[in-house]
């Protein structure tokens, strides 16, 4: 790749672009996002249980679980007071058993030293063992009303396909200018609904596999989406 097209992929996009991106992003959310009960909620400890449910697993996998989980402990306090033994029962069958050990961990230092309260800034919330970079933005933007950005599998898919297409999304230098691209990305207002949509575009549009890419609403600024019938993922020249 010449260097003056990997700069400008690697390049904020222009203003103009942002905001018809951020537009049609959440345009296409208030008519086909999906209704998950932890979007009911600004709760910031049913949204922390919630982040860490899905992480590597499916949502139809974890809307049951979150209910039952919920109804057992419905507090931190709560989670606290209970046996990790019990905590990782209830858990089953999600598996990754280190999630229910956290975030019972995570339950007992919130009680022992914030009053049985998630924080709510980016720096103490990371300091909890278990909550990194983005379980830390999607509980400040989802939990806390923040201008946090977000980078999960889906997230980080979008942006590489709209807006870079080439090179190794995997590498660290990638993943830094992503996280930028989500940053710049924010809106100033709507930050729920633009994160939420994000995720829900990448899960049910952007997809690993089989993208839906002739009716996506992004097509026309995609730098990898097939236009006039070519095949999804293929770069465009």
């Amino acid at each position: 790749m010449p260097a003056d097209d990997r700069t400008s992929r690697l390049a904020l996009p222009a203003p103009i672009v942002r905001q018809e991106f951020r537009r049609r992003l959440l345009a296409w959310y208030r008519k086909h996002g999906r209704d998950l009960p932890w979007r009911r909620t600004r709760n910031p400890y049913r949204i922390l249980v919630s982040e860490i449910m899905l992480q590597q697993t499916q949502v139809d996998r974890v809307v049951p679980k979150y209910k039952q989980f919920l109804k057992k402990y419905p507090t931190l306090k709560a989670l606290a007071a209970a046996r990790v033994r019990d905590v990782i029962r209830i858990w089953y069958p999600l598996g990754y058993n280190i999630r229910p050990r956290r975030l019972h961990a995570i339950a007992r230092e919130s009680v022992a030293q914030y009053g049985g309260t998630l924080p709510n800034d980016e720096a103490t919330l990371r300091s909890f063992k278990g909550i990194g970079a983005y379980t830390a933005g999607a509980v400040l933007s989802f939990a806390f009303g923040r201008r946090a950005a977000i980078l999960d599998t889906n997230v980080a898919r979008v942006m590489y396909r709209v807006f870079v297409g080439a090179g190794d999304p995997r590498s660290h230098a990638l993943r830094r200018h992503l996280w930028k691209l989500s940053e710049g990305l924010l809106p100033r207002r709507h930050v729920f609904d633009f994160n939420q949509g994000l995720m829900d575009f990448g899960a049910t549009v952007c997809t690993a596999r089989r993208p839906q890419c002739r009716p996506c609403p992004l097509a026309h600024i995609c730098r990898t989406g097939p236009i006039d019938g070519r095949l999804a993922g293929q770069r465009k020249k």
